[in-house]
């Protein structure tokens, strides 16, 4: 019945939209409906720090809704680490963590985001919180080495995630449902300071769906200098688990914990945290 309803629904709206899209008021209609959803917001608090995200759909909406409880132990981390850091987000989507991080602690923050549907809303997000001055949107993938490749994609979805750059597994190492691709360039994260120069970062936050792997080893001279990583690894892909600990370990840093929210209970995919010994 739920499957029905939903078929229903969507054939109901593509008629609707096919049908506005023929005359001038139809199209006016159209636009102003569009525009209302990108334009929309949501305000966040947390550890009384407020933020606004855009809501463009129910993804978005989920996002900002469990923005406190999807992933405690980042903002956790975040919280702990010195004010003004740098901060690379590797796997930024509409940038929450990204924001967070710039306005809570005032970091430096270079959003990693290669998605064209998650760009707009990244660039929204930063802007309407005001740390614009502090955020630098780089939206080319990283990988292991300097690369033209396809951006693999199983969602167009605005906010969407699961998207895999040269390579065609996802999360947890199995086929992915690509249903949407392009070209672009990719780049390691040693080509990142070298080429782009961009400042050595002092802490990495990467969720990047199953090539953690990957980048983490065409980074080992940016490893060296970090103090601090947090890495969402699922332990059910036993090579990016495997090598994501060596790369780590081959830089210097140690494991300190594993953690997920309580919903995400039933998953083997944590967020683990890495740290620089104390000299």
């Amino acid at each position: 019945m739920k499957k029905l309803i939903s078929t229903t629904v969507k054939w109901t709206i593509k008629v609707t939209v096919s049908f506005l899209g023929k005359t001038f008021v139809g199209r006016y209609i159209y636009r102003q409906i569009i525009n209302d959803a990108v334009g929309q917001t949501q305000k966040v608090e947390h550890q009384g720090v407020s933020l606004h995200f855009s809501i463009p759909n129910a993804l978005n909406k989920y996002r900002a809704d469990t923005f406190s409880t999807k992933e405690p132990e980042t903002l956790e981390w975040y919280d702990s680490i010195p004010k003004g850091s740098i901060v690379w987000d590797i796997g930024a989507n509409v940038g929450l963590y990204s924001c967070y991080a710039a306005k809570a602690r005032e970091c430096k923050v270079f959003a990693f985001e290669p998605s064209v549907f998650n760009l707009e809303f990244l660039a929204r997000n930063i802007f309407i919180n005001g740390v614009t001055e502090q955020t630098t949107i780089v939206p080319l993938p990283l990988t292991d080495d300097l690369a033209i490749n396809k951006l693999n994609m199983s969602t167009t979805d605005w906010g969407g995630a699961l998207s895999s750059f040269g390579q065609t597994y996802g999360q947890d190492g199995k086929s992915l449902n690509n249903i949407f691709e392009f070209q672009t360039l990719g780049i390691s994260m040693t080509d990142a300071m070298q080429l782009l120069k961009i400042p050595q970062p002092d802490y990495i936050k990467m969720d990047v769906d199953g090539i953690e792997h990957l980048i983490l080893k065409g980074g080992a001279t940016v490893l060296e200098s970090v103090q601090g990583v947090l890495i969402e690894i699922n332990e059910e892909f036993e090579k990016q688990t495997v090598d994501s600990a060596k790369y780590l370990n081959e830089a210097g840093l140690v494991f300190k914990e594993k953690r997920h929210a309580e919903e995400l209970n039933n998953t083997i995919c944590f967020n683990q945290i890495w740290s620089r010994p104390s000299s």
